[in-house]
């Protein structure tokens, strides 16, 4: 293989392995199949999952009965890779907010024939049925699979669900494993319109100036997590900023001259994923690498908000009033749209 396409190669693998979760492998490394252990024992964490899977005296319905939940087919023209960030032991409200849940979901698509990529953001806060005639919010599902000793398979196959796609493979990163990423490659670089400030979340005012901001792991991580400045919406956007100012670094990073800070990345990676993909398809990469080794404006970049697909709401559940986001229409229908007409 030429220098420049393995560099190209390895590039696109660390992108896609970075980016707030997403991961394709090198085949010399040997990267597998690894699982995040989750060992939160708190009883309020089981007691919610107990209250999730509890069936009432009437029929359960389930989700296979509604056909706007129906499973989609394999689309062999085209790769669809679901990516999760959940916030991990390690972070300092896990107690309190869920280290199983997910702040970052979005999906990336990409067509085998024309080479168009696509990102997608859905806000974590969609109400769907997750199992049966049970809903809740979508950050909770990878926790529910995963409770259920099928994290990834159980996640895949709902969000193929909601989306009318089906989704081939799923990564789930933890956020401290993103921190450590971020210092490896030894920071990025965000340049921002407009300064962004966050004085409610972090115990301290967190605040980037307007113009090129060389960020940390830690600071990174605050500036895809804050939320109390701005909306979820916003956040998501900020969470697909972040990722092509990994793959920029990434693309710099000469692979072959730091081998070692290159396998600290990788053990890194190989310690604290969840992912279904094992067998790495060369060809499939370098095709992805042409593509993200271009203009950002190469990828079609897409979240889902309140301004398109959803609307706000309030749902009285049994621990009080609940905010949550329901598709507008109130079925899956344009959300489905979306997604097949994203590649065109």
């Amino acid at each position: 293989m030429p220098q420049n396409n393995k560099k190209r190669y390895m590039g696109v693998m660390f992108f896609v392995i970075l980016a707030i979760g997403l991961i394709y492998g090198y085949g010399q490394f040997g990267l597998g199949s690894n699982n995040i252990n989750i060992t939160n024992t708190d009883p309020t964490l089981w007691q919610k999952v107990a209250n999730l899977f509890t069936i009432s005296n009437e029929k359960e319905i389930t989700i296979d009965d509604d056909p706007d939940y129906s499973i989609p087919e394999e689309e062999k023209s085209r790769q669809d890779i679901l990516i999760l960030g959940i916030r991990g032991e390690d972070v300092e409200d896990a107690d309190e907010t869920g280290a199983m849940l997910t702040d970052t979901i979005m999906v990336l698509s990409f067509d085998k024939i024309t080479k168009k990529t696509a990102l997608i953001s859905i806000p974590r806060d969609l109400y769907v049925r997750i199992y049966g005639a049970k809903k809740e919010k979508i950050n909770s599902a990878y926790e529910v699979g995963a409770l259920r000793k099928n994290g990834l398979g159980f996640t895949k196959k709902l969000i193929s669900r909601i989306t009318g796609v089906y989704i081939d493979n799923v990564i789930v990163l933890d956020f401290s494993s993103f921190r450590q990423v971020i210092d490896d490659l030894g920071g990025v670089d965000i340049n921002l319109d407009v300064p962004f400030t966050e004085n409610q979340q972090w115990g301290y005012e967190f605040n980037l100036p307007a113009g090129l901001n060389h960020l940390d792991g830690q600071s990174a991580l605050y500036y895809v997590r804050s939320r109390f400045s701005s909306s979820d919406f916003d956040r998501a956007q900020r969470q697909q900023n972040l990722m092509l100012a990994i793959k920029e670094k990434v693309f710099e990073l000469n692979i072959l001259t730091e081998p070692i800070r290159t396998l600290n990345i990788l053990n890194t990676i190989r310690n604290n994923i969840d992912t279904d993909l094992a067998i790495w398809d060369a060809g499939g990469l370098l095709d992805i690498a042409q593509q993200f080794n271009g203009a950002e404006e190469k990828v079609k970049r897409y979240v889902i908000t309140t301004e398109n697909l959803v609307y706000e709401t309030h749902i009285q559940t049994e621990v009080g009033n609940l905010y949550a986001l329901l598709p507008i229409g109130d079925n899956l229908q344009g959300i489905k749209q979306l997604f097949q007409s994203i590649l065109e």
